[in-house]
């Protein structure tokens, strides 16, 4: 198959790098001394909004309040809808314009346009999915005609404020974008605004990562192995979200009040209850019995590693698929890396467990932390509710969209997490060079499209994008990626490999949807039956709907639009795109999904865990998180409500706080028991130093535990010493080396004497995205092992110098070893001086300049450090990546309690602030209350936004 030449290459990002720090040096000149210094303060002060007197604004029907309280978070008054939404465009572009128009040239592919020939890669993948092409088609052929009534308004709001608004008046930043090429931002098009819910759906799209990784960690593990780090689900202790219900085959149609389903979900072939069934099952595994080779080793028995199709994954294909996870990687991940720290708390409350006798609802997404927040506060009321203005809502929206992703309106509150739904698979495809692919024995043509990049300061480049019936010819951005199969024996129904297979990606976002229809539906619903008809629009990304009503009801929705596979296809591994066996058959009925309504129980929680039991006969995913937040969250709730005690807007606060380590609860009674003994008295003291802090701890990870801090490094140890050093280089840290047994298709190399030659193995990935991660796949892991001290997992071959580990308990002293000195290196000598924020920081960066420029543009424009309290799978997921480091990469994006009895009495918090502008007082007033666990009073009805309104802007027509 030959590969696509006139497509960007994988490159390094010199151009955008070079560019960026030309524009970072005019940003220096602004900053400046003597008349540097008053044109700096001149143009950063330019951009900073007009919030008090009036304001013409072209367009409206008439006028429209904006009032803004002390934080500068703004509520929004109008007559009318369309005025309402024209309104919230010109706000936003006001404190967010840099952060849209990223945002937007990020969607469409052509982000080169401002930032230079480093950005090609990234834009080229974007055009190959489509992102743009499908908001386009959505917007054409989907959305309601108010919809797209709303989304001009907004547009015209946003561009009334552009057109007054150019260079230095817009930010800082353009100021200087405008110095290197005479950039100016385009008109805002609703377009823009669809088009960001596939970027929210790229980064929660669930399990493509962990399908990539499966494949990598087959060249060196076996498929039992690789079973055993993907653990099945712990329905015997996590409960899921749904506690019972059941599906009706003939209706189609779940019914949380039934009896459960009999057939065990994933277990089945051809059809289930008259939906075809996944055809697999998550079963567990041993590793091989012999220990591990050289420093980092492999379990032996590491055989009959394949992929579907009887595709091994080595040569061609490894490569391949490591070019694909180096691509992945180097996407923007805007709401964090994929991974096991995207996730989100929320859980609501009944009134017969709470101090008003109306619900609570919580909700926190953890996202990637970033300057400004992902989340814009605002509220959107028609002054006179009718059929023709209805909204009344208030909530967190994203800056370039209009309506409230989440919040409340008058009657009902609503929150998000991520379902989790497997909603994108990788597809080997057979690829002639006449420009057709092979699927059921037939060879079939490909459609193909070109695509532009115009680059700043560089020549425009061309590509062809190919695509078959399962999706876009990913592979087609990066010549490893070309490769794949080249080297991979086939066997069964599969193709002769000639040149290689290529790599298709089918995904659910890149079908039109009306997911836009349903975010306005959701603000104006007034009951359950209303909010689950907007949820039933709520294509992608696929999330666990919560609600709670004034009039005392609460429930929950998964809504989404989920594949439903075919008898051989689990969605686990890359499947085979010639057999039509792995094809997708359709998607699960909306009227199938579960929900619930006004459980027994009296409150319901969300954080990432199982939707519904095992009994449920429809494939959602075999990949759930693990249950350790939710099953906190549960414990919490019981054990305040236990012997009649009731739960307030405080307590659901305090839980939104609550770091308790349960991998700590776990692992910390073997540790204690471990007797450590170094090569002297001297070190056999510090030895017991550290362990002796684990003694009298609560589990709790406090930033300023030192008991925190060594916990997590003996936990971050022990993954590396038990796991990490056994995976392949791709999925280890970059620049990571070990000395291994080379494992290649001709088999291990071999010296004159016939012994196996040990090889230095680096390893390949970011250090956000490498593996063991330490979040709660890996606690189920462990837990799985941890009462089998003889378990192939705990044995590690070394050195003389350096003696690996026979047993669990060796392993566990090595690793509280490699603790103490890692931390006596990071944080001294003297245990009682250690603190676990020192490790566990938070930096807010800039997501262009803050992390690419020069130190002192990073100092201009980036916060932090923090100090954190929480940890990873805590209640408080201020999350890091235990193969990388200690450094917080997934935080709560925000905060919110409402409070259904009294909205008044509602809290929240953001991450940052209401502005994108640097140095306004407004553009991180929030995070260290944030940090602290504090929220905001959250005024919502008129009375209240009045009292608590600083500066009050008029807009007329």
């Amino acid at each position: 198959m030959p590969s696509n030449n006139t497509g960007p290459s994988g490159k390094k990002k010199k151009g955008r790098r070079a560019r960026l720090l030309g524009i970072s040096l005019v940003l220096l000149l602004m900053g400046g001394t003597g008349y540097g210094a008053y044109w700096g303060v001149d143009t950063v002060r330019a951009s900073f909004p007009e919030t008090t007197g009036t304001i013409q604004l072209k367009g409206l029907k008439g006028q429209v309040r904006v009032e803004r309280d002390g934080n500068g978070i703004p509520q929004v008054y109008a007559d009318s809808a369309e005025d309402l939404f024209r309104a919230q465009g010109f706000v936003q572009a006001q404190d967010r314009f840099w952060e849209m128009d990223v945002r937007r040239h990020l969607t469409a592919g052509r982000l080169s346009e401002m930032f230079g020939s480093g950005q090609v890669e990234t834009d080229a993948f974007v055009r190959t999915m489509g992102w743009r092409k499908v908001a386009q088609e959505e917007y054409d052929t989907k959305l309601s005609a108010e919809t797209k009534k709303y989304l001009q308004a907004y547009s015209d709001g946003v561009n009334a404020y552009l057109k007054d608004h150019q260079g230095k008046s817009l930010s800082v930043e353009y100021a200087a974008l405008e110095f290197e090429n005479d950039y100016k931002p385009e008109k805002w098009t609703p377009v823009d605004s669809v088009a960001w819910l596939k970027a929210m759906a790229w980064d929660l799209r669930a399990n493509l990562r962990d399908e990539i990784d499966r494949s990598l960690a087959s060249t060196r593990l076996d498929a039992k192995q690789i079973e055993q780090l993907y653990p099945s689900y712990p329905y015997d202790r996590n409960k899921p979200i749904v506690e019972g219900g059941g599906y009706d085959a003939l209706a189609k149609e779940f019914d949380p009040k039934a009896a459960p389903s009999s057939a065990s979900s994933g277990a089945q072939q051809g059809t289930v209850n008259g939906v075809p069934g996944n055809g697999a099952s998550a079963t567990g595994g041993t590793p091989g019995s012999n220990g591990t080779s050289g420093n980092g080793g492999t379990p032996s028995g590491s055989t009959n590693r394949t992929t579907p199709g009887g595709a091994s994954a080595t040569g061609g294909l490894r490569s391949g698929l490591s070019a694909l996870s180096k691509t992945l990687g180097q996407m923007p991940a805007l709401l964090g890396p994929n991974g096991n720290g995207i996730g989100s708390n929320s859980w609501v409350v009944g009134g017969k467990y709470t101090t008003t006798g109306k619900p609570l609802l919580a909700n926190d997404p953890h996202l990637a932390p970033q300057m400004p927040s992902l989340w814009y506060q605002m509220g959107l009321h028609c002054t006179k509710t009718s059929a023709e203005c209805p909204y009344d809502v208030a909530g967190y929206t994203f800056a370039g969209m209009p309506g409230v992703v989440i919040g409340h309106n008058q009657d009902i509150a609503w929150g998000m997490t991520n379902l989790g739904a497997d909603v994108a698979d990788l597809y080997l495809e057979k690829v002639s060079s006449d420009g057709t692919y092979q699927f059921g024995g037939q060879q079939k043509p490909l459609a193909t499209r070109k695509e532009i990049i115009k680059v700043a300061g560089g020549k425009d480049r061309e590509f062809t994008i190919r695509s078959t019936n399962n999706g876009p010819i990913v592979s087609d951005r990066n010549d490893e990626l070309s490769k794949v199969g080249q080297d991979a024996p086939v066997k069964g129904s599969a193709p002769d490999r000639a040149e290689g297979y290529a790599v298709s990606l089918r995904w659910t976002a890149l079908n039109a949807g009306r997911t836009m229809d349903a975010v306005f539906a959701l603000d104006r619903a007034s009951d359950f039956t209303e909010f689950r008809k907007a949820a039933a629009d709520f294509a992608v990304p696929s999330q666990n709907l919560i609600y709670a009503d004034t009039k005392g009801h609460i429930g929950y929705q998964a809504p989404g639009q989920i594949p439903v596979r075919g008898p051989k296809h689990d969605g686990r591994l890359p499947a085979p795109g010639w057999d039509p066996a792995y094809s997708w058959k359709g998607y699960v009925p909306q009227s199938a999904l579960p929900w619930d309504y006004d459980p027994k129980r009296g409150y319901i929680v969300t954080a990432n865990q199982a939707v519904v039991d095992k009994k449920y006969p429809l494939p959602l995913t075999s990949d759930w998180g693990y249950g350790v937040r939710s099953q906190r969250i549960n414990e919490l709730i019981q054990s305040k409500i236990k012997d009649g005690g009731k739960i307030s807007t405080e307590d659901m606060q305090k839980m939104q706080m609550d770091n308790s380590s349960e991998v700590a609860k776990l692992l910390t009674p073997y540790l204690l028991k471990i007797k450590l003994k170094g090569p002297n008295e001297r070190e056999t003291k510090y030895l017991k130093e550290a362990q002796e802090l684990l003694k009298d701890w609560d589990y709790h990870q406090d930033a300023d535990s030192a008991a925190a801090a060594y916990f997590n490094a003996v936990w971050r140890n022990t993954l590396k010493l038990a796991f990490g050093n056994k995976l392949p280089k791709e999925l280890r840290v970059k620049g990571q080396c070990l000395r291994v047994r080379p494992t290649n298709d001709a088999g291990p190399k071999e010296d004159l004497d016939g012994n196996t030659r040990l090889v230095t193995e680096c390893g390949e990935r970011e250090p956000d995205e490498a593996q063991p991660d330490g979040g709660d796949r890996w606690f189920e892991v462990v837990r799985t092992i941890i009462d089998k001290p003889d378990d192939a997992w705990w044995k590690t071959n070394g050195t003389r110098a350096n003696p690996g580990s026979k047993n669990r308990d060796e392993l566990l002293a090595r690793a509280m070893k490699d603790a103490r000195w890692e931390l006596t290196s990071k944080l001294g000598k003297d245990v009682s001086s250690w603190s676990w924020g020192r490790l566990h920081q938070l930096n807010l960066k800039n997501q262009t300049l803050g992390k690419e420029g020069p130190s002192i543009v990073k100092w201009l424009l980036n916060r932090g450090p923090w100090n954190l309290a929480g940890g990873e799978a805590a209640v408080n997921a201020a999350g890091w990546n235990a193969a990388g480091g200690y450094e917080v990469l997934w935080v709560p994006s925000m905060r919110m309690v409402v409070n259904l009895d009294d909205f008044d009495k509602s809290r929240w918090i953001n991450l940052t602030g209401a502005s994108g502008h640097a140095y306004n007082a407004h553009y991180y007033d929030q995070t260290d209350k944030w940090a602290r666990g504090e929220l905001l009073p959250w005024a919502y009805t008129a009375g209240a936004v009045k009292k608590a309104t600083e500066d009050s802007l008029t807009l007329r027509p």
